[in-house]
């Protein structure tokens, strides 16, 4: 009898969970195996047949001397790239993944937190996730580190401030920057535990609790499908 699918899900910070990536692997059937790295859990070896989902976090890739097990996840990433896995990381995660391939990741100079329009390239609207997702959303973005699109990667979406914020590499790899998967939980919660970033940015947190009531129906709407589809690529590769 076939055993049931599994995703590894490397957690950084208690507030930033796979939400709705989890609530998709759910639907599929696919078994969900989080590794909470911020209360010590160690990053796995290898993957055998697993799928990877790597979360955001407010550490940089380029600060493995303060987070050692960056390079633990850096080397879990390149195993799934080698091995063909499905993989998503989203914000940091997303940056790991660039790293991983090759790519500078490097701070920006600034801090682009909270609700920003995201436009879809050309290449995106062929895209086996993101294909159902409008040319133009309004999704929910917290990064101060941005990376150069990784060599032989397809870019899939900017905002104003920031050219790469989603690719995709081979069939079924691929890093977001902006955060998709969020609920107005999660955000609340962002808000509580980063309330020094964002003071320290001069950014009010009010406007971004509020802009989750008005935005995240939308963006649930486009998350929903999106994940729905990278479910199915584990449920098939499988």
């Amino acid at each position: 009898m076939k055993s049931k699918a599994t995703a590894y899900i490397l957690q950084h910070v208690a507030c930033e969970s796979a939400a709705a990536i989890g609530d998709a692997l759910q639907r599929e059937g696919i078994a969900q195996r989080v590794v909470r790295i911020y209360a010590g859990d160690p990053v796995p070896k290898e993957l055998i047949d697993e799928a990877l989902v790597v979360m955001g976090g407010p550490m940089g890739v380029y600060e493995s001397d303060r987070y050692p097990h960056l390079l633990d996840e850096l080397r879990l990433i390149e195993d799934a790239l080698r091995r063909e896995r499905p993989l998503v990381g989203v914000c940091l995660g997303s940056q790991l993944v660039a790293a991983a391939l090759g790519a500078r990741v490097y701070p920006s100079g600034f801090k682009e937190i909270g609700w920003y329009p995201v436009d879809l390239t050309d290449a995106a609207l062929t895209d086996p996730v993101l294909a159902r997702a409008p040319r133009r959303f309004t999704a929910f973005v917290w990064h101060g580190d941005v990376f150069d699109l990784p060599r032989g990667a397809v870019h899939l979406a900017s905002t104003e401030m920031t050219a790469h914020q989603a690719f995709r590499y081979g069939e079924d790899a691929y890093g977001l920057l902006f955060h998709l998967e969020v609920t107005p939980a999660q955000v609340d919660a962002m808000l509580t535990a980063f309330a020094d970033e964002i003071a320290g940015a001069g950014i009010a947190p009010d406007p971004i609790r509020d802009g989750a009531t008005i935005h995240l129906s939308a963006l649930g709407d486009i998350a929903t499908p999106a994940f729905d589809a990278f479910a199915r690529r584990i449920a098939a590769t499988r």
